[in-house]
């Protein structure tokens, strides 16, 4: 069963002739995204310092810190279907990760598409995560303890840079894989039964893919897809979490699979009765509010062992 929560607010959209994201141009998609943040998300929790700061490149950040003296670090990536989405979209997030975890949180404003197609995002995240960990000290940062997270496009960037790092001989403590897009084919059979009616669509999803992977041979790169990398294991334990009626939560259930079976540690929770995009939704959704809680004792936990 669909959340009553959930319900009421596809059934409101719909009533406001809420226009569909594949029919706007992606100026105007980010627009919408960004305004409608104040219908859905909590008031902003304080915290004790942010600030905005830049890589060497220039790509922007915003560095949330919950209190003084060294602090263990989680990179974090919003979503959007690496199209839309920035900063202020998923600053409520941040925040009440950075108080509820007691880490830093360091949001990245990554390059876009189509704007910056594929793989500029992923570059750019792993450049943020690694020039993070070399400012450790000038940011008051715990070397040793950071973790990357995201959610939907932000958890497939998430899940990329920690292949990456892992590459590099440059471990994380943790990744938080929020409804992460793992595999660009778009195969599972949840993006059939869950493709129409619970806000992130097919035709959603196409039209992100176009935007940022307009050529089908990209979909096979493990950048696009992390799900098809050759090697899931000697990763940083994960969390991965999907939402029942979204199109995402097979492929999100496959890649918590592949990391156990590599003998990377995974958890897996589904949040049944959910969909796609809920926890940015905590004003209106309480299963977004109970899902962070879940998000922060996980990072907690990682960043104590």
């Amino acid at each position: 069963m669909l959340d009553p929560q959930a319900r009421a607010l596809i059934d409101l959209m719909v009533e406001r002739q809420i226009p569909a994201v594949h029919t706007l141009v992606p100026a105007e998609a980010r627009r919408l995204y960004s305004e409608r943040r104040f219908y859905t998300q909590p008031e902003p929790p304080p915290v004790a310092d942010v600030r905005a700061l830049a890589t060497d490149t220039g790509l922007p950040l915003r560095l949330y810190r919950p209190a003084a003296g060294t602090l263990p670090l989680l990179v974090y990536f919003h979503g959007g279907g690496h199209v839309i989405g920035d900063l202020d979209t998923h600053d409520v997030v941040c925040r009440t990760l950075a108080l509820q975890a007691g880490c830093a949180v360091l949001s990245v404003d990554y390059r876009l598409a189509p704007e910056h197609r594929f793989p500029a995002a992923a570059e750019d995240c792993i450049a943020a995560t690694r020039w993070a960990r070399a400012q450790a000290a000038a940011l008051g940062i715990d070397a040793a303890r950071v973790a990357v997270g995201g959610d939907s496009a932000g958890g497939n960037l998430a899940a990329v840079v920690a292949i990456a790092l892992r590459d590099r001989g440059e471990p994380l403590a943790f990744q938080l894989l929020i409804y992460p897009a793992v595999d660009a084919h778009a195969t599972a059979p949840s993006h059939r039964t869950n493709g129409q009616g619970y806000l992130l669509t097919a035709d959603s999803i196409a039209y992100y893919r176009s935007h940022y992977l307009p050529e089908t041979a990209l979909r096979d790169d493990w950048r696009a897809s992390p799900l098809l990398a050759p090697d899931h294991s000697r990763l940083a334990p994960a969390l991965v979490i999907t939402a029942g009626f979204d199109p995402l939560r097979d492929e999100g259930r496959q890649y918590a699979d592949a990391l156990s079976r590599a003998g990377t540690q995974a958890q897996y929770v589904c949040f049944e009765r959910q969909i796609h995009g809920f926890i940015t939704m905590g004003r209106v959704l309480g299963e977004a509010n109970t899902a962070l809680a879940l998000c922060a004792a996980a990072l907690r936990q990682a960043f104590a062992a």
